[in-house]
């Protein structure tokens, strides 16, 4: 925001506190204030006006020669300003300058008149002129107006106003894991703005899941936060395990006699580790027997086996003749059963 709009703010009000208050509390209120309205919090337009509001009134009133300017220029324009004179020279009222103001703004701006607006494009009046005449060029020093200071803002026709908060761009990386990787979770190194970092992936991450790193992406202009890094995650597939929820599931091949008799059947998990299922009598292929607690870690998943029974793939006569002789032994339900499976 130009200072030649300061007389139609009112910073202090924006941020809730009186004028005579100190540093640490105009910080706490617009740490308040900005953290109600901040646009990653509060996504309303309101809330987005707002913000802008409260980070320039903070830019200003948190610098005491900006403070001191804009005092000065609020002061002066509502009328009731005195200005210190130059070395030597007493205290006086601007008020006793009626004339001075009526010729060059047509009206003057003390007491009940119009307020007088102040431009730095060079369509008003000079404010480092009016001040020295004054009081020698000394008086605008000590109302807060430094006279090289202002003819760089008037000349740019900016302020540090502008240099509002801004939120640092989110970036998006790929990471590869191997399956086991991905089942029991991961310590794994970054890099972000030239440094390195590391963070642990969660374990039972899928496969084309993204993970949301906060504030490890680019960083923030004029004190913003950092933005977000988004990991896309790539999995290598396993030929023997899969993940469905938080279960861990593979194969598990059973012998005919394992299936009709029943067993106790050992198989290996991810770290290689035998884990026995317990396989009903009668039990057919496709069917699913779990293990509770092998499942993902923490997440108190199971592993689960599916069935196959294995049959020989060069069967004998011997083999086939039993063959037959079972299914004659399971009765014609058994071969109605099976019928009813194929439609």
């Amino acid at each position: 925001m130009a200072e030649n709009e300061w007389l139609a703010k009112d910073f202090y009000k924006v941020l809730g506190v009186s004028k005579d208050a100190d540093e640490d509390t105009i910080t706490k209120a617009y740490r308040k204030l900005a953290r109600k309205y901040h646009p990653d919090l509060n996504k309303t337009k309101e809330a987005e006006e707002k913000f802008k509001d409260v980070s320039e009134a903070y830019d200003v009133l948190k610098d005491k020669q900006m403070r001191a300017r804009y005092d000065a220029i609020r002061q002066f324009g509502a009328g009731g300003a005195r200005f210190a004179g130059g070395a030597g020279a007493g205290g006086f009222d601007a008020s006793g300058f009626s004339d001075i103001f009526s010729s060059m703004f047509g009206g003057s701006p003390m007491g009940g008149g119009s307020r007088v607006r102040f431009s730095t494009s060079g369509a008003g009046p000079d404010m480092g002129n009016i001040f020295s005449m004054f009081g020698g060029g000394a008086g605008a020093s000590q109302a807060g107006f430094g006279g090289a200071d202002y003819e760089r803002y008037a000349q740019s026709g900016q302020s540090a106003t502008q240099n509002v908060p801004e939120r640092g761009e989110d970036i998006t990386t790929s990471i590869k894991l191997t399956f086991k990787q991905a089942f029991k979770g991961a310590t794994v190194s970054l890099r972000s703005g030239g440094e390195s970092f590391k963070t642990h992936i969660p374990a039972g991450v899928k496969d084309g899941q993204k993970i949301r790193l906060k504030s490890k992406g680019k960083p923030g202009k004029f004190g913003g936060a950092s933005g977000d890094m988004y990991l896309q995650v790539q999995v290598e597939k396993s030929e023997q395990f899969s993940i469905e929820g938080c279960d861990l599931v593979a194969t598990l091949p059973l012998t005919l006699s394992e299936a009709v008799h029943g067993a106790k059947v050992t198989l290996k998990n991810v770290d290689g580790e035998p884990i026995v299922f317990k396989v009903p009598s009668g039990t057919s292929g496709g069917s699913r027997i779990r293990v509770e607690g092998e499942g993902v870690p923490g997440k108190n998943g199971a592993f689960v086996g599916i069935a196959q029974i294995h049959v020989p793939k060069k069967p004998t006569m011997a083999v086939k003749h039993a063959a037959k002789e079972f299914e004659k032994a399971c009765g014609a339900d058994y071969e109605q059963e099976v019928k009813d499976l194929r439609e």
